[in-house]
């Protein structure tokens, strides 16, 4: 049973799916901070200095705060502001792995473009005989 065990767990197939595991947690912290510290400020900016984690409707008449961390502890409050936020963060890191995987798909086209085919042989001196008996016969019939 070791034996087994050991020969699925060290599986090219395993092996590759750990090192993508990884590498997709390294991604997601990267892209993380590419979108809160750099994008979402910037968004934040386009649409006049919003920050739309900030916005929040309190369900109970308790919650007076202005910030959604205080708003939450007094009571429930529904953050539409945080959802905005998380949707976008999905659709830039959705758009941002499409143009990862259309350049990918263009590399490998180039990468993968077969050569020019090979100009057909020069017929053989017997076969350009043979032609031109063809064309003499054509010509006296």
């Amino acid at each position: 049973m070791f034996k087994e065990f050991k020969e699925f767990a060290l599986k090219g197939n395993l092996v590759d799916l750990a090192v993508a595991f990884v590498m997709g947690a390294a991604f997601s912290k990267l892209s993380g901070s590419f979108i809160e510290d750099l994008v979402m400020p910037l968004v934040g900016r386009v649409v006049g200095g919003a920050d739309f984690s900030n916005l929040f409707i309190g369900l109970s008449d308790s919650v007076t705060a202005t910030s959604l961390v205080e708003a939450k502890k007094q009571g429930a409050v529904f953050a539409y502001g945080n959802f905005i936020t998380v949707a976008l963060n999905f659709f830039i890191v959705a758009f941002v792995m499409f143009l990862v995987i259309k350049s990918i798909n263009k590399a490998k086209a180039f990468a993968e473009k077969p050569a020019a085919p090979a100009p057909p042989p020069e017929p053989s001196a017997e076969e350009k005989l043979l032609v031109e008996i063809r064309d003499l016969l054509k010509q006296k019939s």
